[in-house]
């Protein structure tokens, strides 16, 4: 750490001699900026919803922070950023890490049609199906690259990318030597048709010491289920985006070479291949907008090693098809993408009549259906919106419709209804005793404007299941004051409880209030609540994972500069 320290140092330093020596009265000054995210959580203990971490047994209290500053001069960009963790469940719910310093730096230089950068860096190649770079702080997540990168623009229409790193692990670096190059070229026939062509490639090495775990694992395996691993796997995809006129067509393809991946279905690893095909239409007029998707995935699953598994060590970004729902209850089932295979469809449809009524009141319908299956169970059955049947074998089947509408100045409204399928045994990795979900949910809200400066929001969800934990009812009241405060109020009550899933046998309404309040000034935000969260599948982006139970004060300060 030292050195990385020295080395920004003696940059800046080197920098500011070379600024001085300039006569010229117009020197550049540089552009300083940078943010700061803090959130501290105080635990709560409740029984009743199940909250067992180790959080509230014994640390009762966390912190996250993380200060985030650049400096540009004359062409140089330095990045760095400090990560503190206190007692933090961001990595590991089970656990309470504790630990602080520099999370990320980065140097990087701007030389003619060149931008080279060392240190750490984000970027992703095409969707990132065969790499992606990325923080999500929401989730724990930081998987930037540690090492050096090169952006050559020959042209405005060209772009060419070349990497060489190791993956960032917490305030270290996984072992594993990650490379890639992306290739993107733009192609204009006319003002009404043109071409987005990519293609990329990347490899892994794995190291020696990883190597050697891997063998002694595999040396373990019966006999007929050994085999040789691979140092080395390779990745290449191509891709296209074809706009013409209101159409935009996208589709690419995605291959791997064979390497050992960890199959939890066979609690073993195997050599493996694996394969995307991706696609997605769109189209967009006056009053309509349609967007379709579909993709296949065979065994395409890429971490810095096959000993990795869940969200640990992903250099692959699987997006998934399926809607990304705000509301809580909405949100409260969410389809988690199968690396070792599924095939997925999505369909969106926008409508915003244009008869002069609704036009006028500026009424908006959309509408949602997707379905997730295996990848060798892809029946088009699956995906009638009119059969509404429980089928064990399918992954996941959503159909969503919301309508708005603007009544007058101070008065709109939104109704909707969600119909899921949801089979908790994979997502959530339950026991056999949790069946098959099978849940309806109807929602609405309404916004009344009661000055220039202040309206009042209320919605309200039902979420109707005979699995899971039952059906829930969740409410919420919120009171803006353009620009600096909001607060709100809100309760989800577990009703018709599956006794099984909780910790007490009692037939009293479990309840998860929400209790909210912010301020805002500028570009700074504080806010501080008492929140209780029910056990789940947390999405943020299409990333995924399981959290426990939360009951307690969350508190966050956010600002920039």
């Amino acid at each position: 750490m030292k050195k990385v320290l020295l080395t920004l140092f003696t940059s800046l330093s080197c920098l500011t001699y070379m600024s001085a020596q300039e006569s010229d009265d117009k020197k550049d000054k540089g552009e300083f900026s940078g943010n700061f995210q803090n959130t501290n959580q105080f635990y709560v203990n409740d029984s009743i919803i199940g909250t067992n971490t180790t959080q509230y047994k014994r640390e009762l209290s966390s912190a996250d922070a993380w200060l985030f500053l650049s400096y540009k001069l004359k062409g140089f960009k330095f990045n760095l950023r400090y990560d503190v963790f206190n007692n933090s469940p961001l990595f590991n719910p089970s656990e309470a890490y504790t630990k602080s310093g520099i999370g990320m730096w980065s140097v990087s230089k701007d030389i003619d049609k060149f931008n080279i950068t060392v240190g750490y860096f984000y970027d992703q190649f095409g969707t990132g199906m065969v790499f992606r770079a990325f923080e999500d702080r929401n989730l724990g997540l930081d998987f930037a690259i540690n090492g050096a990168r090169v952006i050559y623009t020959p042209s405005e229409n060209t772009q060419i990318k070349a990497f060489t790193g190791l993956q960032k692990f917490r305030f270290d670096v996984r072992p594993e030597v990650i490379k890639g190059i992306n290739i993107e070229h733009r192609i204009e026939v006319n003002e009404n048709l043109n071409f987005q062509l990519g293609a990329s490639g990347v490899n892994r090495t794995i190291d020696q010491g990883t190597m050697n775990t891997i063998v002694g694992t595999i040396n373990n395996y019966e006999l007929a289920n050994r085999f040789i691993p691979t140092y080395n796997v390779y990745l290449g995809n191509v891709y296209n985006t074809l706009s013409y006129k209101k159409f935009s067509l996208y589709t690419e393809y995605c291959q791997k070479s064979k390497e050992a991946i960890f199959n939890p279905k066979l609690d073993r690893m195997e050599l493996k291949d694996g394969r995307v095909y991706y696609t997605s239409l769109s189209f967009s007029t006056k009053g309509l907008g349609i967007n379709a998707q579909y993709k296949r995935i065979e065994s395409f699953s890429l971490r810095t090693s096959p000993l990795e598994n869940l969200n640990l060590g992903m250099i692959a970004y699987l997006p998934s098809l399926t809607r990304q729902n705000t509301y809580r209850l909405l949100a409260r089932y969410n389809a988690v993408v199968q690396e070792l295979g599924e095939n997925a469809l999505g369909m969106e449809f926008t409508i915003k009549p244009q008869w002069a009524y609704f036009k006028k009141h500026q009424t908006t319908i959309n509408i949602n259906t997707s379905v997730v299956t295996g990848k060798n169970d892809f029946d088009a059955n699956r995906i009638n919106p009119f059969d509404f049947s429980t089928d064990t074998t399918r992954y996941f089947r959503e159909h969503y419709i919301d309508v708005s509408h603007k009544f007058n100045k101070k008065f709109k409204a939104m109704v909707g209804f969600q119909y899921i399928n949801y089979n908790q045994q994979l997502f959530e990795q339950k026991t056999k005793e949790y069946e098959y979900v099978t849940a309806k949910t109807y929602f609405g809200e309404i916004t009344y404007k009661l000055t220039p400066t202040r309206s009042l929001r209320v919605e309200a969800q039902y979420l109707n299941t005979a699995q899971d934990l039952g059906d829930f009812i969740n409410a919420t009241v919120e009171l803006n004051i353009a620009p600096h405060y909001s607060f709100s109020v809100g309760d989800m009550v577990n009703v018709n409880r599956v006794k099984r899933n909780t910790a007490s046998s009692s037939d009293d309404l479990v309840h998860y209030w929400n209790v909210f309040g912010s301020y805002t000034y500028k570009t700074t935000r504080m806010t501080a609540g008492f929140i209780k969260q029910v056990e789940g599948v947390n999405c943020t982006g299409g990333v995924c994972r399981v959290e426990p139970a939360f009951s307690g004060v969350r508190v966050t300060l956010q600002t920039n500069f």
